[in-house]
């Protein structure tokens, strides 16, 4: 489902483990003490987050989320590029909703993957889009290679996308927001062993599960004070009690988005 969805650690893992994790997914309860309980979160408007993009195909349907870092300039997943062509790629601003017709509506005349990409859970999961038509919304800042302080655990960190409510579930047609804490790398490291890369990728999420991003989402931003610093990734199910969202670590790659953006 790369491309087309969150990537899910799921493949890689042997069928009994599957199995339970799909059982864990079913069963897992909700995070009572989470706020905005995407999977969970409160929905809202793109007016409210204008830098968020819908990334589609050429009908305009919508499959991965991005982030405008400059009238020009969209920043989403590598795993959301793989296959695609700017002839099949469009990118959407301004538009609440999955179905409407408002906003603007860009053709993509340049897709940079970064070039040690192969899948999202080795890393390099970043991606940056040159737009043809220019956007007329509020730009979003993101981190320098210098902040690598924002990720303390414990942060709070918000979340963003059109993606489904629950894990293989629907999409919502509204855009959708929620806030997540930063997870401490000693711990995601121990939900998701050896694929948690702790120079590329960043942890956010409840330990009790609850709040999340899920299919749909991959690409959008992971905000920390308003800042651009993660990009949704993959994860085991959504919102699954003990495996918290992985996003890219944006500190790592930040010199070869602004060298794209600057191009």
């Amino acid at each position: 489902m790369f491309g087309l969805t969150r990537a899910k650690k799921a493949a890689a893992l042997a069928a009994a483990t599957a199995a339970a994790a799909v059982t864990a997914l079913l069963t897992a309860p909700a995070a009572g003490a989470a706020p905005q309980p995407i999977v969970g979160g409160t929905t809202t408007t793109a007016s409210a987050y204008p830098f968020v993009m819908q990334i589609t195909n050429a009908s305009q349907s919508q499959f991965c989320g991005g982030t405008l870092v400059s009238p020009t300039k969209v920043v989403t997943a590598a795993h959301c590029m793989v296959g695609r062509t700017t002839g099949n790629t469009m990118v959407v601003g301004g538009r609440t909703y999955r179905n409407g017709t408002d906003g603007t509506v860009s053709r993509v005349s340049k897709i940079w993957i970064h070039p040690n990409y192969t899948t999202a859970t080795r890393g390099e999961d970043v991606a940056v889009l040159t737009l043809s038509t220019a956007m007329p919304y509020t730009t979003a800042k993101y981190v320098s290679s210098s902040d690598t302080g924002v990720y303390a655990a414990g942060t709070t960190a918000r979340i963003l996308g059109w993606g489904t409510t629950s894990s293989g579930g629907s999409s919502s047609n509204q855009l959708r927001t929620a806030t997540v804490p930063i997870v401490s790398d000693t711990s995601c490291a121990g939900s998701y062993g050896s694929s948690f890369v702790r120079s590329e990728m960043v942890c956010a999420g409840y330990t009790s599960g609850g709040v999340d991003t899920c299919q749909g989402d991959s690409g959008g931003p992971l905000l920390i004070g308003g800042v651009l610093a993660g990009i949704t990734s993959w994860g085991e199910g959504c919102a699954q009690a003990g495996y918290p969202g992985v996003y890219t670590r944006l500190t790592t790659f930040s010199s070869q988005v602004s060298a794209q953006v600057n191009s």
